[in-house]
């Protein structure tokens, strides 16, 4: 994944943030990178600029606007923002490398508290002279996002890494036109199906799919502060008409919800109050975390109206009551368009792909797949994007890669009967549907890893490239093992060959990765590539003695989990004494030494139990598939330890 570049642009003026009129002669002070400001205009009158908006509204039945006036009026704008943007000479030469395709992706950034700079498209922008592309609409012609964000004396907190979990809420009253709920729902069921069960159980797999995706239909204000107070969203998309509501005199855009009196009818549910009820504060003042993504499905939700009084858009409102992203639309949304947003960012971002990289796929899919429409300049993005959410993307996505591939190996397992108490190596019998559906399941892991290791540049530590090839050592050995329980001996010696390759090249990436070290020990050790364990010995013992020394220093200074993986790692070589120790090697010492390992491994697990569970999975493999004269008393000593929680039992 290709870098992104921040691109800080911000227009000032003296004054509250409403009240203010859009006028040429109102002078802007624009803050660029590390250069000095300038002192800009903009080229809109207010009333002037309302009207021409509203020909980018589709036109009404009764005075519909032919397509070729919406599109002039749509470029006219557009030239007018690159005009804005060229007289700041430093954001040209910021975005001066944008067109080339060989450049990162440049973000820029607009900080633009005042409301009434709201009510610009800026997304119409059309590329100045002096950057590649001129005359062609920005977005779409060179490698440029643009993102909005309010002035803030405190940025935002964004936890990018969050486990997803969606909340789907809509809305369609009485009286009002019926919306693509049904639509917008399978979108959302295509983007989690990486990460739901593949089982043949029908109530397994719909706990999986709730699990991660959540419908609230009918959505009233109260339901949705309910449902916010309960559980802990990452997203949450609302699909809802767009309305006016009076307020102080003016007209603005809300959300037309469900009336909470129950009587079928609507209210017009302004930001604020949306912004509170997503918040999910309690009585006591206790409150979860916000949702990181929040994409609104609305008509005009990015649409500010009026600038005369506190408030700007729903999106605005949202952003700056603490929401780090709000997708909204600044226009009315065709209803192909909005599902079509919903699949495509919904799918990106829970991939792992930068949400940055996805707002910019999103407009050119947009224009591509609906050429007769604006739609790809009504999305706006108010986003907060700390100084390491790149890097924090980059977690998130390799977590999302390893939870796509315990989805594939849970039902690999539920196939070859590897979850049976009674599973040791014997054969499984499979039907030839079985086996056909287990190398379909092989291949699909493989050509994910492929893809997920080649993403890898110069850029990525170390850490990362060898966490990469140990991930697919891992799967490599996942795959022998049901192989093997397959009956398919020969897919299940190779699978071991490319596991132990697979740890060869992550060490070559990370040579004191004690872990790693620890999985090309067992690899090369197993009886399955080396029956009586002497080429293992004769190649690796030293990284044995390595390993160890490695997994002994980092227990000594570590803490909390890295210390309870050191604690695994030890207990785990001191199994492999058994083949790179030979004759030196004391099985009842090494019996000791793993139970009191094993012991504080149980009561220093966090509540989730994953690294007693992780480290017992391991060595019930020891004793099911990798059975090996030596050490059948010390495996069994060990899992006896980490099935009591407690430790104390063996």
């Amino acid at each position: 994944m290709s870098t992104i570049r921040e691109v800080e642009f911000e227009l000032l003026r003296a004054g509250p943030a409403h009240n203010q009129l859009l006028s040429t002669l109102t002078p802007y002070i624009a803050l660029c990178g590390p250069n000095g400001p300038s002192t800009v205009h903009v080229p809109f009158e207010h009333q002037r600029l309302l009207t021409r908006l509203e020909r980018l509204r589709y036109g009404a039945p009764t005075e519909p606007i032919p397509a070729s006036q919406r599109q002039a009026e749509l470029r006219e704008i557009g030239e007018e923002v690159g005009k804005l943007f060229a007289s700041v000479p430093s954001l040209l030469t910021e975005l001066s490398q944008a067109g080339d395709e060989r450049s990162s992706l440049h973000n820029l950034r607009l900080s633009i508290t005042a409301y009434e700079l709201g009510l610009i498209p800026f997304e119409t922008a059309i590329s100045p002279d002096g950057i590649p592309g001129a005359g062609t609409r920005l977005q779409l012609r060179s490698l440029v996002t643009i993102t909005r964000e309010v002035r803030r004396g405190k940025p935002l907190p964004v936890d990018w890494k969050r486990k997803p979990k969606i909340l789907f809420a809509y809305a369609s009253p009485p009286g009002l036109a019926p919306v693509p709920a049904l639509e917008h729902l399978k979108a959302l069921r295509r983007a989690i199906d990486p990460w739901v069960a593949i089982t043949d159980d029908d109530a397994a797999r719909k706990t999986s799919v709730q699990g991660l995706l959540t419908v609230l239909p009918d959505a009233s204000l109260e339901k949705l502060r309910d449902a916010c107070r309960t559980a802990d969203y990452t997203h949450v998309h609302l699909l809802a008409h767009g309305a006016t509501f009076r307020d102080a005199g003016n007209d603005r855009y809300g959300v037309a919800l469900f009336n909470e009196s129950g009587d079928g009818g609507h209210a017009v549910v302004d930001g604020e109050r949306l912004a509170i009820a997503l918040m999910g504060r309690d009585a006591s003042g206790r409150c979860k975390p916000p949702p990181t993504v929040v994409t609104l499905a609305t008509c005009d939700s990015g649409n500010v109206s009026t600038v005369l009084v506190p408030g700007g858009s729903i999106a605005h409102e949202l952003h700056t009551h603490g929401i780090p992203w709000v997708i909204a639309s600044q226009f009315p949304l065709w209803m192909r368009a909005s599902t079509l947003a919903a699949e495509v960012l919904y799918a990106g971002m829970l991939g792992g792909d930068d949400p940055r990289w996805v707002l910019h796929h999103l407009r050119q899919r947009l224009r591509a797949d609906l050429p007769d429409t604006h739609d790809w300049a009504s999305i706006v993005a108010y986003a907060s994007i700390p100084a390491d959410l790149q890097a924090q993307v980059h977690t998130f996505r390799d977590e999302q890669m390893r939870r796509r591939l315990d989805v594939r190996f849970n039902r690999i397992d539920e196939l070859v009967g590897a979850n049976r108490a009674d599973v040791a190596t014997s054969v499984q019998p499979l039907t030839s549907e079985a086996k056909a559906e287990l190398q379909a399941q092989c291949d699909a892991i493989r050509r994910e890893l492929s893809a997920w290791i080649g993403e890898l540049t110069p850029t990525h530590t170390a850490k990362q490239r060898a966490e990469r090839l140990g991930v697919r050592g891992a799967s490599e050995k996942r795959i022998a093992i049901a192989f093997a329980l397959a009956g398919e001996q020969k897919h299940s010696r190779s699978a071991y060959t490319n596991a132990l390759a697979a740890y060869e090249d992550a060490q070559r990436a990370e040579p004191l990765n004690h872990w790693v070290l620890t999985q090309l020990l067992a690899m090369a050790g197993l009886p399955q590539l080396d029956p009586d364990g002497t080429a293992a010995a004769t190649k690796y013992s030293a990284w044995w003695v390595t390993a160890r020394q490695l997994a002994r220093w980092q227990l000594q200074y570590a803490q909390g989990t890295d210390r309870i993986w050191a604690q695994g790692t030890l207990a785990e070589l001191e199994l492999l004494g058994a083949v790179y120790q030979g004759t030196k090697f004391d099985a009842d010492a090494a019996r000791e030494t793993i139970v009191e390992l094993c012991q504080d491994i149980c009561a220093a697990t966090p509540a989730d139990g994953f690294p007693r569970m992780s480290t017992l999975r391991q060595f019930r493999r020891y004793a099911r598939y990798w059975q090996r004269k030596g050490w059948d008393t010390v495996v069994a000593k060990a899992i006896a330890a980490l099935e009591d929680e407690t430790g104390r039992s063996a």
